[in-house]
């Protein structure tokens, strides 16, 4: 079931309240893993407009969102260019606070609209009541399932402040003798950096990143920082830090490793692929086999990123 405008949403959400059966709402699918088959009803915003007022971009749920960052900085509009090339539709964006080499869309968003399922009521949600975290919103929790959104409005810049000291980026400007790069050319080397360390779904089955970081108290990071002194880490705050999951399933000898017809990338080891012909219960048993290991020697149990269901 599908809608294709703030009406339709609405008639969509008095058929799931008049259906009283279970139903789930997704975006582009990317960020999703099924177990089996879904008995139920699955939703999906099919809201393609967009426009602009100023610096604000008013932009429907089912747009791509790539497509957005593109056609934002085409039109002079800067802050999307380091969240390029990610997979999934804006609403599911949304929902999932993305975020990559620095930057979370968090930061970038004014409002969510949305149709509440038990009453067809618009609603608008400033960011704040959103409740935003990493990898985390309201919508994920105790709204989940509550609302269809319709549209999400972006704060955007006419001015370009480039954010390049997150991973390699600097490195890979330097090899190409690019010091200022142009909001475009941070797009294309971000596109490049993420197509070389992710594979193409479409030839080899993944859900891109399937774990979290995980944040951490700082008394835990200086004691793993103690046994491991070459552990990357990302300052979060004074209390605080990021360590790479990735990481630390590489250390415990997973990278390039399979279970059966599931493994772990051999490029990236925060991608957990299809070798062909697994079904999603094997992916969570490589999952759960993972999260063992990487508990038993560093104390850390990882949160899947991706949607299982």
């Amino acid at each position: 079931m599908s809608f294709l405008s703030i009406e339709e949403a609405k008639e969509v959400a008095a058929q799931l309240r008049a259906d009283d059966a279970p139903y789930i709402i997704i975006g582009g699918g990317s960020n999703l893993l099924l177990t089996g088959d879904y008995d139920g009803t699955v939703v999906r915003s099919r809201i393609f407009l967009a426009c602009e007022k100023g610096d604000t971009v008013s932009c429907g749920s089912g747009v791509r969102f790539d497509e957005l960052v593109e056609e934002t900085l085409r039109h002079g509009l800067y802050g999307l260019e380091n969240l390029s090339y990610i997979p999934g539709d804006v609403g599911a964006a949304a929902v999932q606070n993305i975020g990559a080499y620095g930057v979370e869309v968090k930061d970038l968003i004014k409002h969510v609209w949305a149709i509440e399922i038990a009453t067809g009521e618009l609603r608008c949600f400033s960011a704040e009541e959103c409740g935003y975290g990493y990898r985390y919103s309201r919508f994920k929790d105790e709204w989940r399932g509550r609302y269809l959104i319709t549209q999400v409005d972006f704060q955007l810049s006419r001015q370009f402040v480039p954010h390049l000291d997150y991973g390699n980026i600097r490195r890979e400007l330097d090899e190409r003798h690019i010091t200022e790069p142009t909001a475009m050319e941070l797009r294309t080397i971000i596109t490049l950096m993420r197509q070389e360390k992710l594979p193409d779904p479409r030839v080899l089955g993944n859900a891109g990143s399937f774990f979290m970081n995980p944040v951490v108290s700082r008394q835990q990071y200086e004691q793993l920082a103690a046994q491991y002194p070459q552990m990357p880490h990302y300052y979060v705050d004074e209390a605080h830090e990021k360590i790479p999951a990735g990481w630390m399933i590489e250390q415990c000898g997973w990278k390039g490793r399979s279970l059966g017809r599931a493994g772990v990338h051999d490029r990236q080891a925060l991608v957990l692929v299809n070798l062909g012909g697994a079904t999603g219960r094997e992916i969570v048993e490589l999952c759960h086999a993972i999260q063992h290991d990487v508990s038993e020697r560093f104390g850390i149990m990882l949160q899947p990123e991706v949607n299982i269901v």
